[in-house]
């Protein structure tokens, strides 16, 4: 097959150039060497570029990062097809049947008064369907290991607050975070082992995580507008000095906060 004799069709093209690629006697020795696992890397990886185009508005970059998304639900629905499991067309059809399910005040005559009611119900049809998938019945079940850890920390404590373990608004929050950090405070004048540092660093992080939530704040996406803001600023530093001819490291301390304050002001 050449690229001539490929579909029009651009869907149909892209899954008949997967097809290709997996054919065992002509296609490309990368492609048939994955599997389901090998592939998972590279899906989390697309899914963080595509966050990032977004957040830099490069429109044009988002375009190319969601086929390359794309190219992953390929991937995997043309490696189950082969495996006799389902198809693409499944999938579509799984999803259709699951956009349908979820909106009956779109689709069937349902009228939620409030977005709590709303809310209250698109999660209760969600457990439902985690029930029905095999996925247990507890509060926690089905929360994603592979989740970014400030992520998944924010959706296990929205699970455990629908059953109301969860605390009464942001003020006692805060109290617990900097109840932790004195913790940490403690642990390391004690000269605590690294794991029970982990363990203290890891309660910190948790509850900052929980504060973020009551204060309706994404902690994941907060925290990537520091890193931009810190990596914004410390090339800041470091086009001003090499704009004198020094380096970063010829800089003392002191020189380096004068810096870092300029930067904030731009």
């Amino acid at each position: 097959m050449s690229s001539q004799d490929l579909p029009e069709d651009p869907l149909e093209r892209v899954l008949a150039i997967m097809a290709r690629l997996r054919d065992p006697e002509a296609g490309c020795p990368w492609d048939l060497r994955q599997t389901w696992e090998t592939i998972v890397p590279h899906t989390l990886e697309e899914a963080y570029e595509v966050a990032d185009a977004i957040s830099r508005r490069d429109f044009e970059a988002v375009r190319g990062e969601l086929g390359d998304l794309l190219l992953q639900v390929v991937f995997y629905a043309r490696i189950a097809e082969e495996e006799g499991r389902f198809d693409i067309q499944d999938v579509a059809r799984t999803l259709a049947e699951k956009l349908v399910r979820r909106h009956p005040h779109v689709f069937a005559d349902v009228r939620y008064d409030t977005e709590a009611e709303h809310h209250a119900a698109w999660e209760a049809e969600k457990a439902r369907e985690r029930v029905e998938a095999g996925e247990g019945r507890g509060p926690l079940d089905g929360v994603a290991l592979a989740l970014p850890a400030l992520t998944r920390a924010v959706k296990l404590q929205k699970r455990a607050a629908r059953v109301g373990f969860d605390w009464d608004g942001p003020g006692p929050v805060l109290d617990k975070v900097l109840e932790e950090f004195e913790e940490i405070r403690a642990e390391i004048e004690a000269e605590a082992p690294e794991a029970r540092l982990r363990d203290e660093v890891g309660d910190l992080l948790f509850s900052v995580a929980n504060l973020a939530r009551h204060l309706g704040v994404d902690p994941e996406a907060a925290l990537r507008g520091t890193n931009a803001r810190f990596e914004h600023r410390f090339r800041f530093m470091e086009q001003a000095l090499a704009a004198q001819g020094r380096r970063l490291e010829d800089a003392d301390l002191q020189e380096l906060d004068g810096l870092w304050e300029q930067a904030k002001q731009k």
